[in-house]
């Protein structure tokens, strides 16, 4: 069956159902009112408290979000609301970290979900926001080191924190961030962005660290489309014009598959970057079709490679490969390689529905 005569909705909702059932639970399984996300699926036994992967929890924010915009319900509402409380509690009554990618990523879920985040929305987004100003300095041309108290700076960070502030109004901060990752991440060879720098205690640039993660083009996508809307500078659409180009002629499979990254945090990355795809694809004109093009060849290839477990899909960690039955030490067993396919389904969900009300 085609990808077009498939219901992408039905596809989001069946995803949406398996994640939440596997992984949605209270805070060490007792303590009323919270909601947060369990790490693995089988449950290793035993169950270490540490790291609790605190950005997954901001993914899993948003593909609740996601799934109340496409079905609005009053439990997902109640339950992102929930969600929002519990990271700051599990977090020891904080919303900060020390990674600067990790508090712009759940700056962006709270900051989307508004009102349904419920009395966390306002705190969170005023902490987030000024710790992320900390972040930015002159070093190196400019751009957030990637968390306190370190060297590097790079497009995992740089990323999501100008969408972020982009959407508060803060243009002139999203550019100059962005323009930084465009000037000192893009790789001359292949048009795509690099992880990022490292700074020389004298603020010079030391070493560029050449990896090109899928995520990295994701969230300067975003951020170039964000400002295309907000900006109207022609220098934003014609970088998200370039990236998504180079994106499927130089890290898409020919089959428009993007590469997976396994298990732990490269589980988010393919999810993460659909997620914005289809962004462009509805604000950006010229990418309508090329960005559409990818989400659908993304969520055909994961779908057909699902596991049907325990009545709901495993998705693979490589959205081309079929999916083995999860356990612990397989990527599959991850949050984040679930929460990658639920997203993806999302981005499809999202742009079949748009299209049709066209």
């Amino acid at each position: 069956m085609a990808a077009a005569d498939v219901d992408w909705s039905e596809r989001a909702g069946i995803a949406e159902r398996a994640v939440l059932r596997r992984h949605l639970r209270r805070v060490g399984g007792v303590v009323p009112g919270t909601r947060i996300g369990r790490v693995h699926w089988p449950r290793r036994v035993p169950s270490a408290p540490f790291p609790w992967h605190y950005w997954w929890q901001a993914h899993l924010l948003d593909c609740l979000l996601d799934a109340q915009l496409r079905r609005p319900e009053r439990h997902k509402a109640s339950g992102i609301a929930a969600l929002a409380r519990t990271v700051r509690l599990r977090n020891a009554g904080s919303w900060l970290n020390r990674y600067y990618d990790d508090i712009a990523w759940l700056g962006l879920a709270v900051q989307r979900a508004g009102t349904l985040a419920g009395r966390s929305g306002p705190s969170a987004l005023a902490a987030i926001t000024t710790r992320l100003h900390e972040g930015w300095t002159e070093g190196g041309g400019g751009g957030l080191w990637w968390r306190r108290d370190d060297d590097f700076k790079n497009a995992p960070a740089n990323g999501p924190a100008a969408i972020l502030v982009a959407r508060d109004g803060q243009v002139g901060f999203a550019a100059a961030i962005t323009d930084w990752v465009a000037e000192t991440l893009v790789d001359p060879d292949s048009g795509l962005i690099r992880d990022g720098v490292r700074i020389a205690p004298d603020g010079t640039v030391r070493a560029v660290e050449p990896y090109i993660y899928t995520y990295c083009q994701g969230v300067h996508l975003g951020a170039c489309v964000e400002l295309a809307a907000r900006d109207g500078h022609q220098r934003w659409t014609d970088r998200a014009i370039s990236l998504v180009d180079a994106v499927m002629q130089r890290l898409a499979g020919p089959d428009g598959v993007l590469p997976g990254s396994g298990g732990g945090d490269g589980g988010l990355f393919a999810g993460i970057t659909a997620r914005y795809l289809a962004d462009a694809a509805l604000r950006v004109p010229e990418l309508a079709a090329p960005a559409s093009q990818l989400v659908f060849a993304n969520a055909d290839a994961a779908w057909k490679g699902r596991a049907e477990i325990a009545g709901g899909p495993v998705f693979s960690a490589e959205w081309r490969d079929l999916a083995p039955e999860p356990r612990a030490g397989l990527p599959e067993a991850d949050l984040s390689v679930q929460l990658g396919g639920w997203m993806l389904m999302e981005a499809a969900a999202r742009l079949q529905g748009a299209n049709r009300h066209r």
